[in-house]
């Protein structure tokens, strides 16, 4: 009897261990984004409505409604400013862009922050380090250019004027693509 109860117990924990494993090596894999899972089965927008920290991202993608683009098959390469890369901007300006009146605005500047295809960080560094002037240049969804360059180990996006904004998590597959954080919104000229 203690054999059997031994036995049941040492297969519970493997079974526990290898699953704690398992679920720890898909987590590596995806990061947490603003205290949630983001999952690769699931697409762009999906993901972004659990996130705490990209709330003003999703109620301007709301706002502007590019839900559906989002949602579509892609692929797609998102630079997701947090909440606090919008608070960061002028007083006011959120709530400007979000007014419906400003709706084109508000669609070139979060097209400004989509490049089409899924370019991982490991693609991003290496397209980088292959330039002559040390960046790589993307064209936004936008029509905007967008530039990537790697200082000290770091990826730093920067829009059309010069501003740099860091990749503060990277790499978190989407179904339909591939988002990375920033610390600062892109603006268009």
């Amino acid at each position: 009897m203690k054999l059997s109860i031994a036995k049941t117990t040492f297969r519970a924990f493997n079974v526990a261990v290898v699953a704690g494993f398992l679920s720890t090596a898909a987590y590596a894999e995806n990061p947490m984004v603003g205290g949630a899972a983001m999952y690769e089965s699931k697409n762009i927008v999906e993901n972004a409505v659990n996130s705490e920290d990209h709330t003003t991202l999703v109620a301007a993608v709301q706002a502007a409604g590019l839900v559906e683009t989002l949602q579509s098959d892609g692929p797609f390469t998102v630079f997701a400013p947090v909440n606090a890369a919008f608070a960061a901007l002028p007083e006011g300006t959120v709530e400007t862009l979000l007014m419906p009146e400003n709706k084109a605005t508000l669609t070139k500047v979060l097209t400004s922050h989509v490049v089409a295809g899924k370019w991982s960080a490991t693609n991003i560094i290496s397209a980088a380090g292959k330039s002559s002037d040390g960046f790589y240049h993307f064209e936004a969804v936008s029509g905007d250019a967008l530039s990537a360059q790697v200082k000290n180990g770091k990826v730093y996006i920067f829009d059309e004027s010069g501003n740099a904004s860091l990749v503060t998590i990277a790499d978190v597959n989407q179904s339909n693509g591939v988002i990375h954080v920033v610390n600062r919104v892109l603006l268009p000229k």
